[in-house]
């Protein structure tokens, strides 16, 4: 275990979203580190709680950020850390609910922030996005002095919100916050469905025998950060000194064409569907992406591990040994 996680033994520790991909495995992870209490709110409206690992010290409530009284609850003990995972996730998902997106990712995040001000909690962590507040014009690789104000969806708009959000509460009250900017994050706990992300998805739709539909040309490029590697610098955010106040891109420092994921996934799976192009989202004007990591690495010591080729097959495996599971969450 790496020694930074020696601070977590003994603690409390809130995480909203934590039915998710990423707050399932910060679960895990905790466990691990042996923390005292963990604390998991989620509303179950994108994750099931079959997803959430199961410990003495675990301990899951369902509801949403905005409820003050299941607020209450979550913050009615002392907490040391808050991770703040919960959103209403997906660029397609706000462009179709706008107004969803804005009162969960707005309010709800600064309602987080006034609980954790309140009751004097060590760190507050945000998870943003690097995919969201560089826009789509910003020079690669992407660093994090570079944020665009002409962004296309409303996600975007309001992951960038939430940062702003937290800069004020760090600025004006000196709670001490830092802010992960994720991109594109894959992993074991990713339940396949619509809004879901092209990885979970592929293998789910090859594991059916269906064509993989690529928006675009197939050519396009993502960042794409296996899970663990999103939970080291997560977790790493949570104690080191030199994150308070800051934002920091957690990715792998690695472009992959989506063909060439559709391709890996089509091998793994033995799928003869194929692939097929359909329609490039409006939304959807970034063709490339790839992060710069040396930021995290030299404040963080954040190294990511993972090649692309294993975390495939590691979603792969997952989605194999929770099949009857995921036939049942599988939300298209």
């Amino acid at each position: 275990m790496e020694q930074y996680r020696s601070q977590y033994r003994g603690k409390n520790i809130l995480i909203t979203g934590g039915a998710g991909c990423i707050g399932s495995n910060i679960v895990k992870a905790l466990i691990e580190a042996e923390a005292a209490k963990i604390i998991v709110l989620d509303d179950l409206s994108a994750a099931e709680k079959w997803n959430i690992p199961a410990a003495p010290g675990v301990t899951f409530i369902q509801g949403s950020v905005l409820d003050e009284e299941v607020l209450k609850r979550a913050f009615s003990g002392k907490l040391d850390y808050v991770f703040h995972l919960a959103a209403h996730f997906a660029n397609q998902n706000s462009v179709d609910n706008p107004e969803t997106d804005l009162t969960v990712n707005g309010l709800g995040t600064l309602k987080m922030l006034q609980y954790s001000h309140l009751t004097g909690v060590e760190r507050f962590v945000f998870a943003s996005s690097g995919c969201s507040v560089y826009g789509s014009q910003a020079p690669l690789p992407l660093k994090e002095d570079f944020v665009s104000l002409h962004l296309d969806t409303p996600y975007q708009i309001t992951k960038l919100l939430g940062e702003l959000y937290c800069n004020f509460f760090y600025n004006y009250y000196g709670l001490p916050v830092a802010i992960a900017r994720y991109f594109n994050v894959y992993g074991p706990g990713e339940i396949p469905g619509a809004y879901r992300n092209v990885i979970p998805n592929f293998t789910y739709w090859a594991l059916h025998h269906k064509k993989l539909p690529i928006t675009g040309t197939g050519e396009e490029t993502r960042d794409f950060t296996f899970v663990e590697d999103i939970v080291d610098g997560t977790l790493r955010l949570g104690v080191l000194p030199g994150a308070v106040g800051d934002a920091f891109n957690l990715a792998s420092e690695k472009e992959t064409r989506i063909i060439d994921i559709a391709n890996m996934i089509n091998e793994i799976t033995g799928n003869p569907g194929g692939v097929e192009l359909v329609a490039r989202r409006d939304w959807d004007k970034i063709t490339r992406r790839r992060a710069s990591i040396e930021k995290a690495k030299r404040v963080l010591g954040y190294e990511p591990k993972m090649k692309i080729e294993e975390g495939i097959k590691r979603v792969y495996n997952w989605i194999i040994e929770n099949h009857d599971k995921i036939e049942e969450s599988a939300r298209f």
